[in-house]
Order: structure tokens, then sequence, then C-alpha cells
């Protein structure tokens, strides 16, 4: 199959929201090296005042850090998004997919800037609407559907949001997953959990007592998952078939090796890591749990952790009475989450200080009022 150029995007010029790829950035873009960067960032945001609020995720780099009104993981964000009525412009240091929850929980006299349009998610990316809503058709024929209920990961798109909520379901995040499945077990029977497979299974398996064999894994490439009808039938936990570039890198060696190399350790990892890391670690949580963990530890303990290197580099420099590492002797940002740079914020501030609105993240009003339903149940949980 050939491909034509006019259907392909040349980073920097143009941009696509559906496929979160793209930047609308043309030429005003501040360098990096451009040693007045702070200084701009600092006149921007005072100029901007109380009209923005600055949003920024754990997994970001230092230098935007430093200017997060509020910091936090993709639970604490949605909430404290929902919570600010007043901040006429929210800019959501993250990606594309925490900025359009945002835009979803505020209101209509609200505008969420993302600063690179091109911050998206590969684990979002894994499910589509098409494959999700084929997936439920399968589920409907053979006669399950009635009697499962939908559970979504935050890390996914509005549409695959606005799916579960049309279906009566919650979105879940880490700090929350057990939460969620409880009340959906409450519920129904059985669940469909999107779209990441390890925060799934290891929330059924470690929190709920469920075991492996009541999950199963739906391949959304091939035909019925890839499962025969007896296996979803039987199953408890349907679990989409997608994961976290960054946490999925964690192996059971990488703990093994860092326990030869450092007596005494305490592995904490994520748990979208894979079961057998999981299992492997001394203690598993979200990101929030991970700082908490680290910080109120003891002077002198040691940790390896299984995340994020911009949240662990951080952690490290915060504890300096405490030996922390990244779990991977490789390094390995979350390239997508890194997109979101100094001169990218600061170039979104001055344009809206010049009154010029850049990147604006918008959800269709239908995909927006079923998502909202999604969200909102998992924040009354």
């Amino acid at each position: 199959m050939s491909i034509s150029l006019s259907e392909l995007l040349i980073l920097g010029q143009g941009s696509d929201l559906a496929s979160e790829r793209g930047v609308s950035c043309a030429g005003e873009l501040p360098p990096a090296s451009d040693p007045h960067l702070v200084e701009r960032a600092i006149a921007a945001r005072a100029a901007l005042g109380s009209r923005a609020l600055i949003l920024g995720h754990h997994y970001q780099r230092d230098e935007v850090i430093q200017f997060a009104d509020i910091t936090g993981d993709s639970f604490k964000l949605a909430q404290s998004a929902a919570a600010q009525s007043d901040a006429e412009f929210i800019f959501f240091c993250g990606v594309h997919f925490m900025a359009e929850s945002a835009d979803i929980l505020t209101s209509s006299k609200q505008r969420v800037i993302l600063p690179d349009l091109a911050a998206g998610c590969s684990m979002a990316d894994m499910a589509t609407a098409n494959q999700v809503n084929q997936c439920w058709k399968d589920l409907e024929r053979i006669g399950v559907a009635s009697r499962t209920v939908p559970v979504t990961y935050m890390n996914s798109s509005a549409a695959i949001k606005s799916f579960t909520g049309e279906h009566g379901g919650t979105i879940c995040t880490s700090s929350n997953a057990q939460k969620s499945l409880e009340w959906a077990f409450a519920k129904a029977e059985k669940v469909l959990f999107l779209p990441d497979q390890h925060l799934g299974r290891n929330t059924a398996v470690l929190s709920l007592g469920l075991s492996i064999d009541d999950c199963v894994v739906w391949n959304p490439w091939k035909p019925m998952g890839g499962l025969t009808e007896d296996q979803i039938k039987n199953a408890k936990m349907i679990l989409w078939r997608g994961h976290c570039s960054v946490h999925g890198r964690f192996t059971r060696e990488t703990v093994d090796e860092v326990r030869a190399r450092i007596p005494g350790v305490n592995v904490i990892v994520h748990p979208e890591c894979q079961h057998e890391v999981v299992l492997a670690a001394d203690v598993v949580g979200s990101t929030e749990k991970i700082i908490q963990a680290v910080t109120s530890s003891p002077a002198g303990s040691k940790w390896a952790i299984g995340t994020e290197l911009n949240l662990v580099s951080r952690l490290a420099q915060n504890n300096p009475d405490k030996e922390v590492v990244f779990l991977d002797k490789t390094v390995c940002y979350c390239s997508t989450m890194n997109r979101i740079d100094l001169p990218h914020l600061v170039w979104a501030m001055e344009s809206i200080v010049s009154g010029h609105i850049v990147n604006e993240i918008k959800v269709d009003e239908r995909v927006a009022k079923y998502s909202k339903l999604a969200l909102e149940q998992m924040l009354a949980l």
C-alpha cells in the first residue's frame, strides 16, 4: 500500500488531534538554549496571574515542574481540574488523554492548553474506538455483554472513556483501581478492563483475590480477541492487550540484578509493571504511593524504583539521606511526556498573553457527555 506525501504529517507542520501527532507551533518556539527562557516563563506566568492554572504530572521534566501550580498523578490532576472553576486557562503539562479529561471535567468557559500536541500516549493508542466497539459486539453475540461492566484506565482516549460511560462503566487510575473493580463486580460478574492488561491483572489478583485463571487477554488484532467462547464465558476479567512502554521494560531479571548489586534494597514498582515483576517487588503502588513510601521511609533506607525516570530522579534529589536508584540500569524516560518542555510551555503562555489561543484541547460534545459520566463515577468512588 502506498501513502502519498499529503497523508503524512511533517513534524512541526500541522496537527492531527485524533491520532495525537503533530504540533501547531510555526517557528515561534523559543530555543532550549535561550538564556532568558526562565525569565520569560516567570514573566508570562505573572502576566497571566489568576487567569491561568498550570497542572504538572509527576513524570514531567524539572524545568516544567518548577512552574506547576499543582503537581500530581493523573487522578489528583483530574480532581484538581474539576475543582478549579475560576481559572480561564488550564495549561496541562502531561499527555493528550489527560488534557482531554481536563476539558471534559471543566466548564465551557475554561480552555485547556496542551503545550505540545505531540505529547500522546502509546498505551492509549493501543485501544481504538472501532476495536473496542467490535469487542463489545462479540461479547453481545455470545451473550455476556449484559453481565459485563467496562472499567477503563485513565490512560485512554476520550472515545474509549465515552464508550465506558455509555455502557455503565467507570474510569480508574492506579490509585483507585481496587475501588473501581470492587464497584464493578458489585454490579456484574465480569469486567472488560481497558487498555492496560497489567494494571487490571495485578489489581484483580493481588487486591481482589482472583486467580490468574480468572483473567483472559483480548487481542484486538485477532477474531474474537483470539479467545474461545468458553474462555470468555469462564473469565471474570477480560483484559485488553495493552501496556505501558516504560513500565513494561522492567523484568524479573532487573529486580534480581538490583538486589544483588544493592544489599538490603527495597524494590517498589508501579502496578503497570508485568505480573512477575510485581510479585518480585517489596511494595507495589501508584505514583502517589511510591512518593509517600520513599519520602516517609527512615534515613539510610535504600530504594530501587520501577517507574518513570523523571520521578525517580526527583525523588533521589529530594531524599539525599536515602539511596534511591532507577530499577533498570538503562535510562528510560517516557518519550511522549518529555515532549512537554520549557520552550513549549513558554511559547504556549506567551501566545495566550498576546491573545492568541494555541493548542486548545476540545472534546466533541457527544463524546464528552458519556466520558463525563464515567469520569464523575470515578470521582464519586
